[in-house]
């Protein structure tokens, strides 16, 4: 993490920009480095300033946050999207980590969770607004497992899914290793053979993939 956390602000209404400023700007580690009200605008300044953080609102004048989600990487790869928004629908959610965002919080939570929201990303973290998580496990949860290829979480061995779970709900493994009865180094094992089953290198993959096919509770 650089010491000043660089921020692009991406929202059509210039009233709540300027409550977003007011309120990162009490964070002395926060900069604002820009502000767009359109997702071609938000392209466009994401390319010339490389943001650390892109906070993005899925309503957009020329089209679908979404989109910009889609074309980010190609333009900023180093940037996190964390996606401000009003839509509470899981699909919404759904689409948003399944795009690449790094973070989902709702504009009725900003005072509360958008300092927590932008940190945790930088730390690598995904975050989503804590009342849509269990709506998103229930919707995400696969109705009849498949097979490996469908879903690669089926390789795993019991033993696996019990250490690889508490590694997506942010368990260290010390914490892991007291809780299963197994040593650190045990530990470790199984995470980098699951990790290495799963084809993922990091949480963030992997907590996606687990809320996607229903492994995170």
């Amino acid at each position: 993490m650089t010491d000043v956390v660089r921020i692009l602000l991406v929202d059509d209404h210039t009233l709540l920009r300027s409550g977003l400023r007011l309120l990162l700007g009490q964070q002395p580690d926060f900069a604002i480095v820009g502000e767009a009200g359109s997702g071609a605008q938000a392209l466009e300044l994401a390319a010339a300033l490389r943001p650390d953080v892109m906070l993005l609102d899925l309503n957009l004048p020329d089209g679908d946050g979404h989109s910009v989600l889609a074309k980010l990487a190609a333009v900023s790869p180093g940037t996190r999207a964390l996606v401000l928004t009003m839509h509470e629908e899981t699909h919404h959610l759904q689409a948003a980590l399944s795009a690449g965002a790094a973070g989902y919080v709702l504009k009725r939570a900003v005072d509360t969770e958008l300092v927590m929201a932008i940190r945790a990303v930088m730390r690598g973290e995904v975050f989503v607004h804590s009342p849509l998580t269990q709506a998103l496990l229930a919707a995400s949860r696969p109705e009849t497992p498949s097979s490996p290829q469908d879903n690669p979480w089926l390789a795993l061995s019991e033993r696996e899914l019990e250490v690889i779970r508490r590694v997506a709900q942010g368990y260290t493994n010390a914490e892991i290793a007291a809780e299963l009865f197994l040593s650190t180094k045990t530990v470790e094992t199984y995470r980098a053979r699951s990790m290495e089953k799963l084809g993922m290198e990091t949480r963030a993959q992997l907590v996606r993939s687990a809320l996607k096919h229903g492994y995170l509770e």
